[in-house]
């Protein structure tokens, strides 16, 4: 490689890494493996070793990683977050020991801990109570996620009395258990929601939700393994785990002191088999210099500790053959490829399937059906292709074409731009669809109806007996039909007739989660069902009446209204109206405290300190105060907290709308 050749693909590698950071650290969907991450960043730090001068001030290979989102308030770290080095290579361990041991002049203790593929975290302490949770970042500042972190069950929010310092700081590593993840992801794919890939993606991005309320009901965990604070105390690691567990802090117990790098490697080979029966996911094992003497005397690069480096475990992998490549339609319309494969053991489990996610992946692998292919299950749940071995490909296979008409009912498929996913849009006649749709409807989070379940909403499909949502409540006219079927005798029937009538009861958000409107998940349902009241005022709401309800985005209001606007939606609500379904909110109103701010709107945005935008909603309507969906010349009154969205601001802005804190609105009640 020339000169010139290096600084095109220093630039083009360096490009590449940013993005790929982006992906991983911000929006918490990393678009390759952390393995194929290293190999690039590796064979930069090469390049510009070789070529210097064309090192980019901001490259990669001088930062920790990380970047700060614009939701959350930047806090400096007081004691910088460094990154730990990391190697695949047994070898390159054996040469750290030695570099450790040249440096010291002696053979120093180790310890050696997993290494958790979570989301680090640091949290601090004063007079024993949490008072501040921040992010890695950029290694200098993070993320406050204080409120989110203090969800976590795990983490003592008040320690008891004991001898830590006035104020520290412990780090540690927030993930969630795959059993917890599994649960989590299928309740999603069932709201039609975005699926996570692995559980580190899923609790980084659970960990940067604005509501923090929200992410209390998300099962994350938590281990904690180093603590901060001036004259700390504590003269080394191990000592700083068991004062860290006295303390109440929640710290992992496969840990293990090492007299020798050859202790360290029987550590290393021991979880490499045995990771796979752990609840959480690893990538790989920590080893940290025992001493803190001997820390402290190594000293720091750039960024990352001299005493400390982590061995990373290769994704588990296996070849096979790629049988046939079929495709699922979900009740959204999202067409799904699925590899069929030649069975084969990996991780411990028989796999027969893997994804493929969409056609830009089938393209990328350059597919063929009877192809050998590389099946790998790393951090993923659901074991993915990640490549080809060319040298097996016989001659005469044909690569995949992805589908231009759905598998299912021959309508020709549909790919918005800028979107990855293709769609079927006969959501009226498609049977994948129809099926998932009135099985999301009677499941547990949406009309929670007794007597029948996904196998039976098959089997009446089958059976001509129901098309739509609507049919369900047909059903008591078609009771002899009912009978005559194979399984159903008296006391089945009744109990699905009854558990019909049940759910018209179900209340107003219950029943427009169970409509399946893309991207309306049950928390999304209850917000619109509580601000518009109505099936009648939603179905009539504008785009922009959408957009200003507190956490309702653009791609959410396009959904809503493009439902709404469909002939066969008007024709379903009509239905369900005369079958005595809730259609309106029954949300009691409460007797106004005061006439204070009688006559006076309101409109609340961001995230506040006191209470809740609920809590703020309340006070106001308690006081004679209304609520308006959005800024208008009609607006008195824009209550602003933390992170308010700039669109907001500037249009009450424009209009002359009076800004006022929290403290502003509460001061006007004394």
């Amino acid at each position: 490689m020339n000169s010139e050749e290096a600084k095109l693909t220093i630039k083009r590698i360096t490009s590449e890494l940013k993005q790929h950071s982006y992906q991983y650290y911000v929006l918490a969907q990393p678009s390759i493996s952390d393995t194929e991450f290293d190999i690039m960043l590796k064979k930069l730090e090469a390049l510009e070793k070789e070529y210097p001068q064309y090192q980019n001030p901001d490259s990669p290979t001088l930062k920790v990683g990380g970047s700060i989102t614009k939701e959350f308030k930047n806090i400096v770290h007081k004691y910088p977050m460094l990154s730990l080095g990391n190697t695949y290579s047994e070898q390159e361990l054996v040469e750290f020991d030695q570099r450790v041991t040249k440096a010291i002049g002696k053979q120093v203790p180790y310890v050696c801990e997993l290494k958790f593929d979570g989301l680090a975290i640091g949290i601090t302490y004063k007079d024993g109570k949490l008072v501040q949770a921040v992010t890695r970042g950029d290694g200098t500042k993070g993320d406050d996620v204080t409120e989110n972190v203090k969800t976590i069950r795990s983490i003592p929010h008040q320690l008891k009395p004991g001898d830590y310092p006035d104020e520290f700081e412990i780090r540690g590593e927030i993930f969630m258990h795959r059993k917890a993840f599994e649960k989590m992801n299928a309740e999603r794919a069932e709201n039609g929601e975005q699926i996570y890939a692995n559980p580190r993606n899923f609790a980084a991005g659970t960990i940067k939700l604005q509501d923090s309320a929200e992410v209390a009901k998300r099962p994350l965990d938590c281990y904690l393994y180093f603590i901060y604070a001036d004259n700390l105390p504590i003269k080394s690691h191990a000592e700083s785990l068991k004062v860290a567990e006295r303390w109440g802090f929640p710290v992992c117990q496969h840990y293990v002191l090492c007299e020798t790098i050859t202790e360290a490697l029987e550590f290393i080979h021991h979880w490499e088999n045995k990771r796979n029966t752990l609840s959480f996911d690893i990538d790989g094992i920590v080893i940290k210099v025992d001493d803190y003497n001997i820390q402290n005397e190594l000293g720091f690069t750039a960024k990352s500790p001299r005493w400390a480096i982590s061995y990373k475990y290769k994704a588990q992998q296996a070849e096979t053959i790629l049988e046939k490549v079929s495709y699922q339609v979900g009740r959204t319309g999202a067409v799904t490829p699925v590899a069929n494969l030649k069975p084969v053991l990996l991780a411990g489990t028989t796999v027969k399937r893997a994804t493929l996610h969409n056609a830009n992946e089938i393209e990328r692998l350059d597919l063929c059906e009877g192809d050998w292919v590389f099946v790998e299950k790393g951090g993923e749940i659901i074991p993915k292709i990640i490549g080809v071995n060319l040298a097996k490909r016989k001659s005469g296979l044909s690569l995949v074409q992805y589908p231009t008409l759905c598998p299912e009912c021959q309508s020709i498929l549909s790919r918005k731009e800028g979107e990855a996913v293709h769609y079927c849009l006969n959501d009226t006649d498609c049977p994948p669809q129809i099926i998932g749709k009135i099985q999301h409807f009677i499941s547990r989070k949406a009309m929670n109806m007794d007597g029948i379940g996904d196998e039976t909403v098959e089997y009446f499909y089958r059976e001509k007996l129901i098309k739509s949502i609507a049919d369900l409540y047909d059903l008591p006219n078609k009771k002899e039909r009912l009978l005559s079927l194979d399984r159903f005798g008296e006391k089945s029937v009744t109990k699905l007739l009854e558990g019909l009538e049940a759910s018209k009861q179900m209340p107003f958000e219950r029943v427009l989660f169970g409509l399946g409107i893309r991207f309306v998940g049950a928390t999304v349902a209850k917000k619109l069902a509580m601000h518009f009241k109505t099936i009648d005022a939603l179905m009539t709401a504008s785009y922009d009446q959408l957009i200003e309800v507190d956490e309702i985005g653009e791609r959410i209001a396009e959904s809503v209204v493009k439902y709404f606007n469909m002939h066969s939606t008007e024709l379903l609500i009509k239905h369900l109206r005369n079958k005595g379904l809730q259609l309106e909110s029954k949300h009691i109103e409460k007797e106004p405290q005061s006439d204070m701010l009688k006559d006076k709107t309101f409109v609340i945005s961001g995230t506040f300190t006191k209470n809740s935008r609920e809590g703020l909603k309340e006070i106001i309507e308690e006081n004679g105060g209304k609520m308006l969906s959005g800024i208008s010349t009609k607006l008195n009154y824009l209550v602003a907290g933390e992170n308010m969205g700039p669109a907001k601001l500037q249009k009450a802005n424009d209009l002359n709308i009076p800004i006022i804190s929290e403290d502003d609105l509460l001061n006007m009640l004394k």
